[in-house]
């Protein structure tokens, strides 16, 4: 294969029609459902998924759910109706803020974060991240921790394990609220949960397991994020949402997918992936994408250690 820049390219249209094929089949004839059902975050993968299902089951059967919490950004929501009006479907807003606190999502967060800042509180921001410092080595994956102070202060501390944990075991049930929220509206209907990963979060693991990992189908699981916007724009999605920064939407302080978790920005971590799982030698992707090899190097490593590390994440229950 003479690997290039541009090999990741799909053919928009016939990808289009080849998923339209699968969501019918899938939903009528295999599920036997009337409809499809989209927990809509107006992110581009929901926007996309949401748009696949309306192309090929017809805007009467597609519900959108959109269920922001308190720490939701609003413009999530903003971009969520941009693309409802646009195809005109049913929608249902659901805030989930007293499910994820009564399930005490917030107060087990923040009692961990109390124990590396104790002046922390509910006037504060926060967020977990991987810090910029690691990039270049692309060897660790040790997570920090922001605080934000109402006058905009910020400090930053190595987050313990045991923190961690923590805070993100608690920061999970707003994903399995959520996945609760998505099963009512579609066994209300007698319609089908669709999903909206894509392969870079199902693959390396960037998913709550029966959260937003709990669906009945996955239309776009087996493309790279990068091929996800090359549907975004042949279906012609508000250049807003296109243009829209992929967030996490998780804390309660503004943080990117790649500061999050991936730490590579997609056109680039997509390329290298797409070609070490073609087999590329890893001098020729460094060569086609204009990198350093060690850097290449890294990278291939550390998608290696996340989908081995989180394998668990995509395995169905064990039985006897």
């Amino acid at each position: 294969m003479n690997f290039t820049y541009d090999s990741i390219n799909i053919d928009p249209h016939s990808e289009t029609e080849k998923i339209k094929s699968f969501i019918v089949n899938t939903i009528h004839r295999t599920m036997r459902k009337r409809g499809a059902v989209i927990g809509l975050s107006g992110g581009i993968d929901s926007s996309v998924v949401t748009a696949l299902c309306v192309e090929a089951l017809g805007r009467d059967k597609v519900i959108a759910v959109l269920m922001p919490e308190k720490d939701s950004s609003p413009e999530s929501a903003e971009f969520a109706l941009k693309i409802i009006n646009k195809y005109g479907i049913s929608y249902f807003v659901e805030d989930m803020t007293e499910a994820v606190q009564g399930l005490g999502c917030y107060r087990r967060r923040d009692e961990a974060v109390m124990k590396i800042f104790p002046e922390y509180n509910s006037n504060y921001k926060m967020k977990i991240y991987l810090p910029k410092e690691d990039d270049k080595m692309m060897k660790l994956n040790v997570f920090h921790i922001s605080i934000t102070d109402p006058e905009g202060r910020e400090k930053t501390a190595r987050l313990p394990i045991k923190e961690y944990l923590q805070i993100v075991a608690a920061s999970n049930f707003k994903q399995r609220s959520r996945m609760s929220m998505l099963y009512y509206h579609a066994e209300v209907n007698n319609y089908a949960v669709v999903g909206t990963a894509n392969k870079n979060e199902h693959a390396q693991g960037f998913f709550v397991k029966f959260g937003d990992g709990g669906t009945d189908l996955k239309p776009i699981v087996h493309l790279f994020k990068t091929q996800v916007y090359q549907l975004a724009a042949y279906l012609d999605l508000p250049a807003g949402i296109i243009n829209r920064i992929p967030t996490s939407d998780t804390y309660s302080a503004e943080q990117t997918q790649e500061e999050f978790f991936f730490k590579v920005p997609f056109e680039i971590l997509d390329r290298i992936w797409y070609a070490w799982e073609k087999g590329i030698p890893n001098s020729e992707i460094a060569k086609a994408i204009k990198l350093d090899e060690n850097y290449v190097d890294n990278v291939i490593k550390d998608i290696e250690g996340k989908i081995r590390t989180t394998e668990y994440l995509r395995m169905e229950p064990f039985k006897l």
